[in-house]
């Protein structure tokens, strides 16, 4: 399911904005910090979004800009020849600020602060496995049910539908639904990342 898989596919459908970016003179580093931005911004309209739903269209529009961001930053450092381990720990870093406030701001905007503590701490620990394998010497971890890519494609639809109709289903609006989901999924994830490391450390002995 993971859509960092489709990665290649991304890379060669921005060539025409990594382009744009190196006209215009936009470091990936910059592009990277702007992405912090646009998911600050994300997770204030998805708050506002829990009170009047039509907030909820910018959360999208926000989120997925944000995701867009995160596939240009690499693509543009690649292409200009500065990737560098700075930039690929500012990415890092930045990514899981990014991550904390979309999560956070869809947790806040519908009250589920349990479910959404859950859902970060779930991605958080993700990512963690992702790049702990990377130290071992296992290289970095990218598989696993939910990617980044996944979990801002799925918020940026489902904020799109409920900013038109956010219908209840056993007591839970469309989006607090979704907190649902990623409150279990983002631990599977992680779960996934655990064990397929723990079974490639006992096959190197």
């Amino acid at each position: 399911m993971t859509l960092d898989k489709l990665r290649p596919l991304s890379n060669r459908a921005i060539t025409p904005f990594v382009a744009l970016a190196t006209r215009l003179g936009l470091s990936a580093n910059v592009i990277t910090i702007t992405s912090i931005g646009t998911a600050a911004m994300a997770a204030y309209a998805l708050v506002r979004g829990g009170t009047d739903p039509s907030w909820y269209l910018a959360a999208s529009a926000f989120v997925l800009f944000t995701g867009f961001l995160d596939v240009l930053d690499g693509a543009v450092a690649r292409s200009t020849g500065t990737d560098s381990e700075f930039g690929d720990f500012l990415d890092h870093v930045l990514d899981r600020y990014g991550d904390v406030l979309v999560l956070g701001g869809l947790a806040v905007g519908t009250g589920q602060y349990l479910l959404g503590m859950a859902a970060v701490s779930g991605v958080l620990l993700t990512a963690y496995l992702g790049t702990q394998g990377d130290a071992l010497g296992l290289g970095r971890i990218y598989g696993g049910l939910l990617g980044r890519a996944d979990i801002l494609v799925i918020v940026g639809a489902v904020t799109a539908v409920a900013a038109f109709s956010n219908p209840v289903l056993y007591d839970l609006t469309l989006v607090e639904w979704s907190v649902v989901f990623f409150a279990i999924f983002t631990h599977v994830t992680a779960l996934q990342r655990f064990v397929w490391s723990w079974q490639e450390l006992r096959a190197d002995g």
